[in-house]
C-alpha cells in the first residue's frame, strides 16, 4: 500500500468570514451558508416525478463560459514557471467543438484534482496529467488543453433550456475525482465505507479492474482517501458491497429509503450483457454499461429481483415506460458512450440531442405538469473552471471524502421551475449545491428521511422551483435526433467513462 499524504492541501485556501449568497468566482473559495433543509412553498409538492439524467465530464465554465448573468469566463490562470519562480498567468480559453480538436482525455482522479483547485487558486489544470491518471505521481501535464470552452452553437439544446428554465452555476461534485465515485454520490450522497458519514475512509477514483462493481474481477480493488485525507492507493476493497467492511447493509443508498417507503424507482442504463437481459438486437452479445451502473456496485441489487427490473436496461427503455404511463417516481437515466459528452471520445457526441429527447418525451406526455427534470455532468472531467469549490465552514475547506470536488453544469426543467428575469423566464441558481443537495430534495419531496451522508450538510435544490406559480406550458427542445432515432440507433459497445 503506498500512502500519499494530502493533508498539506487541505487549509491552503483563504477562507471567508462571511457567506455569501453565490459561489465564489475565480478567487479564494467561500463558505458554505447553514444550510437544514427548509419547506420553501406553501402546500403540498405538486412534483410526483423526479428524473436526473446524468452525463459526463463538464465543468460549468465549459459549457456554459459567456451566459448572460452566470459566473462564467473566457480566460483562466494558470501557474506557469518564469525566471525560475511559478507564477500566476492569465490565458485566453480556447472557442472549441463539443468534440474539440485534438480531442483526447485528461486525467481527473484526485490527484488532478489537487492540482487543479491548488489551495482553491485555481490555477493547476495545466499540471493535471494527460490522457488517464497515473497511479503514482508520474505522467506529463496536459499543458493549456485544458482552458477551452464549447461553443454555444454545438449545444444549442443545453442553452436552449438554460434560457428557459432554472441553470445552477453553483454546483459542486461531493468528491474531487472522477466518474466511478461521482456516480456512487448520486445513489447515495457518498463512499464512505462503513455507511456513515465522516467516520471512515471513502472510495475514490477508480477501481484497479473493469467492470466495476460485482461483476468485476474478485481481485480488484479501489484507492482510499482517509478521514485525514491521505490517498491510500490499491487499500480499499474490490467495488461490491459484499466485499466492503461491513458488508452490504452498512452501505445505504436511496434505493433503500425508496423501497421502504414504497416509493418506485428505475436506474436506466445501458446493456449489461446479454444474459442480464439485453434484448436490442443482434449487438446485445457485445454490448456492455458496465462501468458507470452505480447499481453494480450494490450486491443485494445485482444479486435480486431489481436487477434488470428497477435496473432497467437498456437507457431508451424510458422512453417506453413514458409512452405506457409507467415512469416510476424516482429515475436516473445513463447515456451510451456517444451520447454522453465525455471529452475523448467520439467520432460523434449526441450527448445534446440525446438529452433534448428525453426532455421532449417528458414534456410533452401526462407527465409533464408533476415533474422535475434534473440534468448534470457526474464530473469535471479535467477541463477549466474558475469558480472555487466553497468551504464547508470557517476553518474547513475540504471534507473527509476529499472534497468539495470541482463544479459542474446542473439545469432544471420543469412546469414549476423558477422564474427568472431573461425574456424566456430563464433563472440562474447561485445557491452553493451539492450532489447531496439533488437527493436532499428526492428525500424530501417524498417523505423517505436521510441516508445522514452529504444529503444531511446539502442545501436542496427546492429553491429552483415555485410550487405556487401557474404551472408552465412546455415548448419542444429543437434538436438533431428525436427518441425514435435513439431508441433504433445503439452502439455495439457501450462501456462508459474509464476514468
Amino acid at each position: 500500500m503506498r500512502v500519499v499524504d494530502f493533508g498539506r492541501f487541505s487549509f491552503l485556501a483563504v477562507v471567508a468570514t462571511t457567506v455569501l449568497a453565490a459561489c465564489g468566482g475565480a478567487g479564494s473559495p467561500q463558505a458554505l451558508p447553514n444550510s437544514p433543509f427548509l419547506q420553501q412553498h406553501s402546500g403540498s409538492s405538486p412534483i410526483e416525478h423526479v428524473v436526473m439524467i446524468v452525463q459526463e465530464n463538464r465543468t460549468f465554465n465549459n459549457l456554459f463560459a459567456g451566459f448572460p448573468g452566470a459566473n462564467g469566463t473566457m480566460r483562466g490562470k494558470a501557474r506557469i514557471k518564469k525566471g525560475g519562480k511559478w507564477v500566476d498567468e492569465w490565458v485566453q480559453l480556447k472557442e472549441q467543438s463539443l468534440l474539440p480538436s485534438p480531442n483526447h482525455d485528461i486525467g481527473h482522479c484526485y490527484y488532478s484534482f489537487i492540482k487543479a483547485y491548488d489551495g482553491g487558486k485555481m490555477d493547476g489544470f495545466n499540471h493535471e496529467p494527460e490522457n488517464y491518471c497515473p497511479r503514482s505521481w508520474s505522467g506529463g501535464p496536459s499543458s493549456l488543453y485544458p482552458y477551452q470552452y464549447v461553443n454555444p452553437a454545438d449545444i444549442a439544446p443545453y442553452w436552449d433550456m438554460a434560457e428557459q428554465y432554472v441553470l445552477a452555476d453553483a454546483m459542486f461534485q461531493t468528491q474531487g475525482s472522477g466518474s466511478f465515485t461521482a456516480h456512487q454520490d448520486l445513489i447515495r450522497g457518498g463512499s464512505a465505507l462503513d455507511g456513515s458519514y465522516g467516520s471512515g475512509a471513502s472510495m475514490i477514483d477508480t477501481p484497479t479492474q473493469e467492470p466495476w462493481g460485482c461483476d468485476g474481477n474478485p481481485n480488484s480493488q479501489t484507492d482510499l482517501v482517509t478521514t485525514s485525507l491521505k490517498w491510500e492507493l490499491d487499500a480499499g476493497p474490490a467495488p461490491c458491497t459484499k466485499d466492503f467492511p461491513d458488508g452490504s447493509s452498512s452501505y445505504q443508498t436511496l434505493r433503500d429509503l425508496l423501497d421502504a417507503a414504497k416509493v418506485s424507482w428505475k436506474y436506466y442504463t445501458p446493456c449489461f450483457s446479454k444474459s442480464d437481459g439485453c434484448t436490442v438486437d443482434s449487438k446485445c452479445p457485445s454490448c456492455a454499461g458496465d462501468l458507470l451502473n452505480a447499481f453494480d456496485v450494490i450486491w443485494p441489487v445485482r444479486n435480486g429481483p431489481e436487477w434488470g427490473t428497477n435496473v432497467s436496461m437498456p437507457e431508451t427503455n424510458i422512453f417506453g415506460d413514458i409512452s405506457s404511463g409507467s415512469l416510476p417516481a424516482v429515475s436516473w437515466v445513463i447515456p451510451e458512450d456517444k451520447n454522453s459528452d465525455h471529452i475523448g471520445d467520439g467520432p460523434v457526441d449526441d450527448g445534446p440531442a440525446w438529452v433534448a429527447s428525453v426532455v421532449n418525451a417528458v414534456g410533452q406526455s401526462s407527465y409533464w405538469n408533476s415533474t422535475a427534470i434534473v440534468i448534470l455532468w457526474d464530473d469535471w472531467g479535467g477541463l477549466y473552471d474558475n469558480a472555487a469549490p466553497p468551504c464547508l465552514s470557517k476553518s474547513q475547506c475540504r471534507d473527509d471524502q476529499g472534497g468539495l470536488g470541482l463544479r459542474v453544469p446542473m439545469i432544471v426543467v420543469s412546469p414549476y421551475a423558477k422564474l427568472g428575469q431573461s425574456s424566456q423566464g430563464g433563472y440562474i441558481a447561485a445557491t452553493p449545491y451539492e450532489f447531496g443537495s439533488i437527493l436532499k430534495y428526492v428525500e424530501n419531496n417524498f417523505g423517505l428521511g436521510s441516508l445522514g451522508t452529504t444529503d444531511k450538510r446539502a442545501t436542496s435544490i427546492v429553491d429552483c422551483f415555485n410550487y405556487n406559480q401557474k404551472p408552465r406550458s412546455f415548448t419542444v427542445i429543437p434538436s438533431q435526433h428525436d427518441a425514435r432515432y435513439f431508441i433504433t440507433h445503439r452502439e455495439a459497445v457501450s462501456h462508459g467513462d474509464p476514468e
